[in-house]
């Protein structure tokens, strides 16, 4: 019993860590713009389909090398969902860009469909599928490149919002836009390095899960909604929070649909936000607001 218990763990904290990375994605773009991009799901996508293009045949690149291309097609992606789609739209309504993202999304699963198709695509584990043992429970070792990954990006994006100059303009950004350009700082492209950080995660996301779970055109969709339920979960604004509200969601998932029964794993993540929201509509570690009206 406790070495499942322990399987059991193993995978949430490595479907967790996903959630996390996309979940991150969602926090850093809702503080840096107050959009909440439900293309988010398709930066994971197109990270993990573009990696394994790169590398196919024999005339691919070497792997390294399609992943560095993968993640740099991808921040371009990103940069230009902001600086056309999302920029023109300054000042509409939260709902009219969420339209905007979701409509985005569609265009960019529909390019995905045209240039591969409906089919599965998996990409090579990075260091070999012999697994590692612990008691009666194994752990692959892509697990491992899956949360340590997910560590030193969560780690990495902690310093640059916290150590670095663009960090630090990006969250002046936040605060008060109006006040950061009379500051000299250029919010326009902090916006777009925003977005191309957002991108960079969810590319680095698929990139990493992918050896484990496959990919294919319409594989952001869950993983999108996944994200955006843990950001919700953990408290959007706040990017920490919304990383422990992935880890949270993928150690649920995991325990529901292996004590439970797997046909209600997605039910029960969607069902413990819920509850959430209605007991705490600002997340687990989201700030409570008051208005003055």
């Amino acid at each position: 019993m406790w070495d499942q218990i322990l399987q059991f763990l193993i995978t949430g904290v490595t479907v967790g860590a996903t959630y996390a990375l996309v979940a991150l994605g969602f926090a850093i773009i809702y503080n840096a713009s107050d959009v909440v991009n439900f293309a988010q799901g398709e930066f994971v996508m197109i990270g993990a389909m573009t990696a394994i293009a790169l590398s196919a045949g024999d005339g691919g690149l070497p792997l390294p090398l399609a992943l560095i291309g993968a993640v740099l097609i991808t921040i371009a992606v990103g940069i230009l969902l902001q600086r056309f789609a999302i920029a023109p739209a300054r000042g509409a309504s939260v709902v009219t860009t969420i339209i905007i993202t979701i409509g985005a999304s569609i265009f960019l699963r529909g390019v995905a469909l045209l240039v591969w198709g409906k089919d599965i695509f998996a990409m090579p584990h990075f260091s070999g599928e012999i697994p590692l043992h612990i008691g009666n429970a194994t752990l692959l070792p892509q697990n491992l490149w899956v949360m340590g990954g997910a560590a030193l990006l969560v780690m990495g994006v902690h310093y640059f919002f916290n150590h670095t100059i663009i960090g630090k303009a990006i969250l002046a950004c936040s605060c008060n836009r109006t006040a950061a350009h009379l500051v000299g700082i250029n919010v326009g492209l902090m916006m777009l390095v925003a977005y191309g950080l957002s991108a960079f995660l969810g590319a680095m996301a698929g990139i990493l899960v992918a050896p484990i779970t496959f990919t294919s055109y319409d594989a952001g969709v869950m993983l999108g909604l996944k994200g955006f339920s843990a950001a919700i979960l953990g408290g959007m604004g706040n990017p920490m929070g919304a990383v422990a509200g992935g880890l949270a969601l993928g150690l649920i998932e995991s325990l529901a649909a292996g004590l439970i029964s797997s046909g209600y794993k997605d039910a029960i993540g969607f069902i413990i936000l819920l509850l959430v929201l209605f007991i705490r509509p600002s997340g687990m570690f989201g700030k409570v607001s008051a208005e003055r009206v």
